[in-house]
Parts: structure tokens; sequence; C-alpha cells
């Protein structure tokens, strides 16, 4: 009767202790995509700007475009949750359009696909 009992409290406290670190994984998911969405935000944010400031400096929207692909790459390495993968394919799509208008000449190419989609990836990041 006293193994059984220790059995089942043995089996009781490694079922917590899974549950637990299972909780613990979640909410380490959700922190990192709340991160990660907030660094997207400050690219799109400096993509905003290297656009408005383009006939200055056209590398600044490169290089916004580059900061985006890696916070969007480590978003996609963070999270299975479909909203997401959807509001991050349609902000990679956003990056390419705008990578693609650059390369041929436009100096201030329409971003509404990247902000709209940032803020998707924000929406979903968001707790609560």
């Amino acid at each position: 009767m006293k193994r059984r009992r220790t059995i089942a409290l043995a089996v009781a406290t490694a079922a917590a202790v899974t549950t637990l670190l299972t909780g613990c994984g979640a909410l380490d998911k959700a922190m990192d995509c709340v991160k990660t969405a907030d660094a997207i935000a400050t690219s799109v944010g400096k993509l905003q700007q290297a656009v408005s400031n383009a006939t200055n400096d056209v590398t600044q929207i490169e290089e916004s475009l580059n900061s985006i692909s890696t916070e969007l790459g480590n978003l996609e390495n963070t999270t299975d949750n479909a909203d997401l993968a959807k509001a991050v394919d349609d902000l990679t799509k956003g990056v390419d359009s705008v990578r693609t208008a650059v390369k041929n000449g436009d100096t201030t190419p329409d971003i509404t696909p990247i902000t709209d989609a940032a803020a998707e990836v924000g929406k979903v990041c968001t707790p609560g």
C-alpha cells in the first residue's frame, strides 16, 4: 500500500512538473513573439523613415528590410500559430515586394502591405 502511494505520488509529481514546464514553454514562446513583434514594429518604423528620406540614402531602405527579414526568421522559429504564420507570410511577401521595387529603382515604394502585416503580427502576438 505504501509503495502504491509512493508510485502514485511520483506519477502525480511528474505530471505536475510536465504541466508546469509545458506552461513555461508556452509562456516563453509568447514572450518571444511579443519581443519579436516589437522588434518588427521598430524595424517597420525605421523603414518608414528610410522611405521618407530615400532621396538622401536609399541603402537605409535595404537595411530596414534586412532587419525585418531577420526578425521574421526569428519569429518563424518560435511559433506554430496559424494566424501568426499567415501574418508572417504576408509580411514576408510585402518585404519581397518592396525589395524588388527598390532594386528596380523605386526610391519611394509603397510599404502599406508591410505596415498592415506588421500590425497583424502585433495583434497576434499581443497577450490577452
